[in-house]
C-alpha cells in the first residue's frame, strides 16, 4: 500500500477542526506535537490513493487563513506495517452510483502532487535549454550512427516530457496560467531542438538510407496508434508516481527522434523526406496530447472547486474535439501521401 505522510502546522484556534479531519477513514495513523505558544504540528499517515480526498477537506478548512501550512512527503516504509483492507471490501466501499465517471480514480497520486511535479518541469530556464541541447545532440549522433542505444539515451533525458504533460494537465484542470507556460516552454524546446538538428545536418553527412532515418520518413496510420499508446502510457505512469526516466522513454519515442530527423534532413537540403518527418512530428504531438488529456480525465483528475470544474469540462470538450479533428486531418493526409 503506497502511503503519504501529511504534516499540518495548525494555530491554536484550529485544533478542533483538524481533530475532526484526522478521524477520516483515509487516515491510517496520526499523532501531534503541541505548543502552548505556537499551536500544533499534526502528522498523519494516509493511503496515497485517498490523499486527494484528505487534501480537499483540508483545503476547505485552511483556505487562505494565516498560520496554517500543509506538507506532503512520500513514505518509503513504516513499522509496524499497515495492513491493506480486504480487496473486495475496499472495492465495495469505494463503489459509486456512477462508476463510469471516474473508472480509474483511486490508483494515482493526488492532484496536488501531480501539479507540483509537472509545474516544476515546465519552467523555461537555462537548465531546460541545456537539456534540450544535450538530448538533441545525443539523438542526432545516435541517428547518424544508426545506433538505437544512443537514441534511447537521448530519450531518457526527456526534456520535452514536462511541457507536453503540462499542456495536457492544464487543459484538464482549466488552468490557463499553466497552459500558457506549457505552450511557451514546449514551443521553445521544439524550436531549439529543430535549430540544433538543422545545424548538425549542415555540418555532418546525412545518409537517408540509415534505418534510424528511413524509419522516420515513412509515415503510416499505425504511427497514430503508437503515439496514442505512448502518450497514454506516459501519463498513466506519471499519475502513479513511476520514474521520470521510464516515462521519458515512453513519450520521447514519439517526439524527439522524428523532430531531430526532420532537422537533419532540412540541414542536408532533403526537403521531400523532411516533409514526412515533419508530418510524423505533427502526428505525434497531436496524439500524445489527446491521449494525455483522455488519461487524466479517466484517472479522475479534476479541479477542486465545482465552478472551476464546470469550466474545465467545457475546455476538455473543446480540447478533445480539436485534437480528434486534427488527427482525422492528419490521417487523411497520411492515407493519400
Amino acid at each position: 500500500m503506497p502511503l503519504r505522510q501529511i504534516e499540518v502546522v495548525v494555530p491554536k484556534e484550529g485544533k478542533n477542526e483538524f481533530d475532526k479531519l484526522l478521524a477520516e477513514e483515509s487516515v491510517k495513523h496520526y499523532w501531534n506535537i503541541s505548543s502552548d505558544d505556537a499551536g500544533y504540528l499534526l502528522k498523519a499517515i494516509v493511503d496515497a490513493n485517498n490523499t486527494e480526498a484528505f487534501l480537499d477537506v483540508a483545503e476547505q478548512i485552511i483556505g487562505k487563513r494565516d498560520g496554517y501550512r500543509l506538507i506532503i512527503t512520500s513514505v518509503e516504509a513504516t513499522l509496524p506495517r499497515i495492513e491493506e483492507e480486504d480487496e473486495i471490501e475496499s472495492e465495495l466501499k469505494n463503489q459509486t452510483d456512477e462508476p463510469w465517471e471516474k473508472p480509474l480514480q483511486g490508483v494515482r497520486v493526488s492532484r496536488e502532487e501531480l501539479f507540483n511535479d509537472i509545474s516544476d518541469s515546465v519552467d523555461l530556464n537555462k537548465v531546460y535549454i541545456a537539456m534540450v541541447t544535450f538530448s538533441t545532440i545525443v539523438a542526432a549522433l545516435g541517428i547518424l550512427r544508426d545506433n538505437i542505444a544512443v537514441v534511447i539515451g537521448a530519450m531518457v533525458i526527456a526534456p520535452l516530457l514536462g511541457p507536453n504533460v503540462g499542456l495536457a494537465l492544464s487543459t484538464t484542470l482549466g488552468d490557463m496560467k499553466l497552459f500558457k507556460k506549457s505552450i511557451k516552454t514546449n514551443a521553445v524546446g521544439l524550436f531549439v531542438g529543430f535549430l540544433i538538428s538543422v545545424t548538425l545536418g549542415v555540418l555532418l553527412p546525412v545518409d537517408e538510407t540509415l534505418n534510424q532515418i528511413a524509419s522516420r520518413t515513412e509515415v503510416h496510420l499505425s504511427d497514430i496508434a503508437l503515439a496514442l499508446a505512448s502518450g497514454a502510457a506516459g501519463v498513466l505512469a506519471y499519475t502513479i508516481g513511476m520514474s521520470a526516466a521510464v516515462i521519458g522513454v515512453m513519450v520521447a519515442v514519439a517526439l524527439l527522434p522524428p523532430l531531430v530527423t526532420a532537422g537533419l534532413l532540412v540541414g542536408d537540403m532533403q526537403f521531400d523526406l523532411a516533409f514526412f518527418a515533419f508530418l510524423l512530428v505533427l502526428t505525434n504531438v497531436i496524439c500524445v496530447n489527446l491521449a494525455a488529456v483522455a488519461t487524466f480525465i479517466l484517472q479522475g483528475v479534476s479541479p477542486r472547486s465545482w465552478y472551476i470544474a464546470e469550466k474545465a469540462k467545457r475546455i476538455n470538450r473543446i480540447a478533445l474535439s480539436t485534437w480528434i479533428f486534427l488527427i482525422l486531418i492528419v490521417a487523411v493526409i497520411i492515407w493519400y501521401v
